[in-house]
């Protein structure tokens, strides 16, 4: 009989050990091999393996608003950033409270703050629940996570609002970098809905990112008060906020389940409280074809396997023993773990 698959554990190696960041939000890696840290006051620090010091990239602390879930919580390098130098970012700003996403131009080793133009602004009715994850996906797109605009329990059923774009994972072309269009077939582009509607009926992504290999869109949701969940993203998908939390009926005995897409997985408050989402490890390991997560709150890390469409193993693989503010992918494939509190460092997940 063939071997069971399985999920190795793992052990956490710390890297670039001479650098430490505060609040961590995000680390990305350019194709010529630099990083970009975020950290959520707003500011972004750079370097390249080796480097004794980071220095500034970008600082716009000075309109950022930051604090709980507030900040500089998204990074997104254009598709030619190797040669343009063009970037997006997520942050929340006040006077009123909103999520902008903005690009910038640089040389890729200095950001030009007078460079930014504003692409998109959506209001805030609450300083919780603000997403904030930028990526581009394999057709070029922009895709944008946003939270139900927060509070508890989404009172303004915007997860379920096709007319709103809070609570969604939003699709946008921002070829031209100072304003998006709708691609055509995003799946409300004619009507029924928001034309930049991805997928809806999510609480508060925290994380997504695209498997290198097959493109499939991971993203992990952070739950209200009993479940974290890990979803599979398609084209027009409803992953049940505030109708579900995970695989159960919201503050309900039943409720009506027709056309919602079921997490992956799901795990309960009793083993944390917060999802951090992560990537699908593309490294030539033991480790490779593993999608790691983990839980902000109890510092706990899982693996699961999904072959045949289906998860044919999943484990608790480890623990960070701080909180995982996000994780990081390299340009081999090898997933890294950002520490969020104190003199944050980054780690490298290793078998």
């Amino acid at each position: 009989m063939p071997t069971p698959p399985t999920v190795p554990a793992v052990r956490l190696q710390r890297v670039m050990s001479g650098l430490a960041f505060n609040q961590m939000t995000g680390a990305f890696q350019a194709p010529d091999g630099r990083w970009y840290v975020l950290e959520q006051v707003g500011r972004i620090r750079t370097f390249r393996e080796g480097d004794a010091t980071a220095t500034v990239f970008l600082d716009i602390r000075d309109y950022v608003v930051s604090g709980g879930e507030l900040g500089l919580l998204g990074f997104a390098m254009a598709p030619d950033f190797a040669q343009t130098g063009v970037f997006f970012v997520d942050y929340t700003r006040g006077n009123p409270l909103r999520t902008e996403i903005a690009s910038f131009t640089s040389n890729g080793v200095v950001a030009d703050k007078a460079s930014e133009v504003v692409v998109v602004e959506i209001a805030q009715p609450y300083e919780n629940h603000n997403g904030g994850q930028l990526a581009f996906g394999p057709d070029g797109f922009l895709y944008i996570g946003m939270g139900d605009g927060g509070s508890g329990g989404d009172p303004q059923r915007n997860g379920q609002n096709r007319n709103a774009l809070l609570g969604k994972v939003l699709r946008i072309d921002v070829s031209d970098r100072t304003r998006y269009r709708v691609p055509v077939d995003n799946p409300f582009a004619s009507g029924g809905g928001r034309g930049e509607i991805w997928a809806l009926g999510l609480r508060n992504p925290w994380r997504f990112s695209f498997d290198t290999e097959t493109g499939a869109l991971w993203l992990a949701d952070v739950g209200q008060d009993a479940y974290e969940e890990i979803d599979l993203v398609t084209r027009g998908g409803n992953y049940g906020w505030n109708v579900m939390e995970g695989m159960h009926c919201y503050n309900a005995s039943s409720c009506a389940t027709a056309g919602l897409a079921l997490p992956l997985v799901e795990y309960p408050h009793t083993l944390g409280c917060s999802i951090t989402g992560g990537f699908v490890n593309r490294s030539a390991t033991e480790l490779r074809g593993v999608y790691l997560y983990a839980d902000f709150c109890s510092g706990r890390i899982w693996g699961l396997r999904y072959q045949g469409g289906r998860v044919v193993a999943q484990a608790q693989v480890g623990s960070a023993g701080f909180s995982v503010g996000s994780f990081a992918q390299d340009r081999a494939g090898e997933v890294y773990l950002l520490q969020y509190s104190g003199a944050g460092g980054i780690y490298k997940v290793t078998r």
